[in-house]
């Protein structure tokens, strides 16, 4: 099993998707409701973000956590990587392994799949929890700079492959995302640094970033579209986050019909795993609800 899971009952399995093995991991079982699990970008896989979380969840919920296409141990096929090709990807994943309907827990890129796929298929979503996510405002975190960035995806390049080479530089490298790198499970810094070398590390990213970053801010925006929410939503984010502002997920739980929203004042963008216990007894309790 791979490292970083705090749970001894999850198996890991594959399918394939228009071609592609997306590989995921398993928890609970024969329970009532499902919660889908969906992991952000850069370089990132199910078992990073929700090695802590996928233990509480499956003691109510059959947990299915997915590696999106490109990350972690899913296939790497040729881009482009856009916000529509990973919700096509999760929508036929869950008709794949026969899920009518789940919770969609998504963090950061995940988190924007998953409103958009509560969106444009509600029939699959019961309810939404969206987490430092992807979606909800436009203005890029560093301005042009960021433009300038996704479009010259050498230096995506060269930065992970100087964290690939020095643990130390991989868990400094964390210091953007999360409020207290110190505080992180040594065997989580150590996975995160096994996923830096993966041969296919940021492929996926520099492409959806590429799709994604317009010379006006981030293209991808449901802030007009989340009063056509039909499920019940919880936003949840880190006051510290310095990727996308708190503003927007108080912002977004105002105008969908049933949202509600959470801010952990000294949390930042990796939120479940930069303040884990409190994020995860919020969700059990909001998925029980």
């Amino acid at each position: 099993m791979r490292p970083a899971i705090e749970h001894d009952d999850v198996t890991e399995s594959g399918v394939y998707v228009a071609g592609n093995e997306l590989r995921y991991l398993r928890a609970g079982q024969d329970n009532e409701s499902a919660v889908l699990l969906l992991h952000g970008g850069i370089v990132d896989a199910a078992h990073l973000t929700w090695g802590s979380a996928i233990g509480p969840l499956a003691a109510d919920h059959d947990v299915y956590a997915l590696d999106l296409l490109g990350y972690g141990l899913s296939d790497a096929p040729p881009g482009p990587y856009s916000t529509d090709r990973h919700v096509d990807a999760v929508a036929e994943f869950m008709n794949v392994v026969g899920l009518d309907s789940a919770h969609l827990v998504g963090a950061s890129l995940g988190g924007g799949i998953a409103i958009q796929l509560a969106l444009d298929r509600p029939e699959l979503v019961d309810r939404l929890v969206p987490v430092s996510a992807f979606g909800l405002g436009t203005k890029l975190p560093h301005g042009r700079r960021t433009w300038l960035l996704a479009k010259l995806g050498l230096l995506n390049r060269a930065g992970l492959w100087l964290a690939s080479q020095r643990r130390s530089i991989a868990k400094s490298s964390l210091d953007g995302v999360v409020s207290e790198p110190d505080a992180l499970p040594e065997e989580l810094v150590d996975a995160f640094f096994r996923e830096l070398q993966r041969p296919t590390a940021g492929k996926a990213y520099r492409s959806w970033r590429n799709a994604e970053v317009g010379y006006g801010g981030w293209n991808t925006y449901y802030y007009t579209r989340l009063d056509e929410l039909e499920c019940p939503a919880l936003f949840v984010h880190g006051g510290q986050d310095d990727v996308f502002p708190a503003r927007w997920a108080e912002r977004a739980a105002g105008i969908a019909p049933e949202g509600e929203v959470e801010v952990f004042e000294d949390a930042a963008h990796w939120l479940p795993r930069d303040r884990p216990d409190r994020f995860e007894s919020l969700v059990t309790a909001y998925l029980q609800e």
